[in-house]
């Protein structure tokens, strides 16, 4: 097919990109964000291409903006495209550049938010401005959404939305968002596009002990520390049994066809040894997870606490939960407490419906050297909140991507950079797919 693209829209991607990383929303948790400058600007780019946009707010200055592109067809179930506004922090002294200079140096846009997700957020600008410019409707209305919060608990972004605003999402029956199609390189020539179709649920999780406090040169047989300390210890050394899920199965299935092995799934471990690099698309997600990243305790070196807590970051597959707390409460042991923090669901969306069809031929059309797999992401997207609504989600940022490019280091890393032509990929793969869609 010919260029549909015009050359606005790929110099608008860049600049919107750019742009929006100039706008400081770091979310550092609690409250402590303000999206609402990057959601006027959205609202603003929308508005000038005539698109009407809906700024709503839970909280005061974490702004959300949702707007609706008719389409064609109205018989079709609608399309939600969503990002994320906020982003996490950024040290500006361990960067090459400021994290939120939004600089384009030798083809690359630098800053945070350059791949989560500001990049997105500007794919779907660029995108819906060129429809305006050339009269073009698709044919499923699409639903736009950039959220504040997407990097806390969501409770001021897409968790607002979908509990206090369904309306807006009415007839959407699919979504997508972040992180998928993008290039990933093997190490021996092959190009891969994972896409999105499953997600881990979320476990963030309290634990806390308790126990005699006392002088820390007595003997003390109820230590909070120590009880906390043995449990943690459980936790980070226990090995989760496999439990591949559908979307898995999907992906080691196409990755070994790929390679020309055996998709022995009877021995998963041994057939991610065989597919090299590649395994690293789908190594976190065949089990369940739980990583101890937090510890706090005490107040004086001599004073035995009669309390300890510890956070850890839990995952669980479809269908993995049950599981998930019976472990815990195994792990923990008797003189540990947990809870949940924060918990969201787990995704699995079909891999053999018409829309990933759609997505798998707008990245092949454009990357026709590369081979296209689904995965599972092995964290969480706004997707959990939206499946509220009954949307079900898929993770589609398309990034046409260098090799040496390390696509998963720049989440949440320093000198995040997304490279120009990345963009105009993604711009020209979103579009495609959505006139489709």
């Amino acid at each position: 097919m010919a260029e549909q693209v015009d050359g606005q829209a790929l110099d608008e991607v860049v600049t919107y990109t750019s742009d929006l990383i100039r706008i400081d929303t770091t979310n550092r948790g609690g409250g402590d964000c303000q999206e609402r400058p990057a959601a006027e600007y959205a609202a603003a780019r929308l508005a000038e291409a005539g698109i009407e946009p809906t700024l709503l707010e839970r909280t005061k200055g974490r702004t959300n903006v949702v707007a609706r592109v008719e389409g064609t067809d109205p018989g079709a179930g609608a399309l939600l495209l969503h990002g994320h506004l906020d982003v996490v922090p950024a040290e500006a002294a361990d960067w090459s550049v400021h994290p939120f200079s939004g600089e384009v140096r030798d083809g690359v846009v630098w800053g945070r938010g350059a791949v989560d997700m500001k990049n997105m957020d500007a794919m779907i600008l660029a995108v819906v401005r060129g429809w305006a410019r050339q009269g073009v409707r698709p044919r499923r209305d699409v639903v736009i959404a950039f959220t504040a919060d997407e990097e806390a608990s969501a409770e001021d972004g897409s968790g607002f939305l979908a509990d206090e605003h369904a309306a807006l999402f009415e007839g959407c029956t699919e979504g997508i968002s972040e992180s998928g199609a993008f290039t990933f390189h093997d190490g021996s020539g092959r190009q891969i596009y994972p896409i999105a179709a499953g997600e881990r649920g979320t476990a963030w999780l309290k634990l806390t002990a308790r126990g005699r406090a006392g002088h820390g040169s007595k003997v003390n047989r109820d230590n909070a520390v120590t009880r906390l300390s043995a449990a943690i210890t459980r936790i980070g050394e226990h090995e989760w049994p496999l439990r591949p899920t559908e979307t898995v199965r999907a992906a080691l299935t196409e990755l070994a066809a790929l390679y020309g092995i055996d998709s022995d799934l009877t021995d998963i471990d041994a057939l991610l040894d065989k597919l090299g690099p590649a395994a690293k698309l789908v190594e976190s997600t065949v089990r369940n997870s739980a990583n101890p990243t937090m510890l706090k305790a005490g107040y004086k070196v001599n004073v035995i606490p009669g309390e300890a807590v510890a956070q850890v970051d839990g995952r669980y597959l479809p269908g993995g939960e049950d599981e998930f707390r019976e472990t815990l409460d195994r792990l923990t042991g008797p003189h540990v407490e947990w809870e949940f923090h924060h918990r969201e669901v787990a995704l699995e969306s079909p891999v053999d419906s018409a829309t990933f069809a759609r997505m798998r031929a707008a990245v092949e059309e454009f990357a026709p050297e590369g081979h296209v797999v689904p995965y599972c992401m092995s964290g969480g997207t706004d997707a959990k909140q939206f499946s509220r609504l009954g949307i079900t989600g898929y993770g589609f940022t398309p990034l046409k991507l260098p090799e040496g490019y390390d696509y998963g280091a720049m989440f949440h890393g320093v000198d995040e950079r997304v490279p120009v032509e990345a963009l105009h990929f993604g711009v020209r793969v979103l579009d495609r797919f959505l006139r489709t869609a």
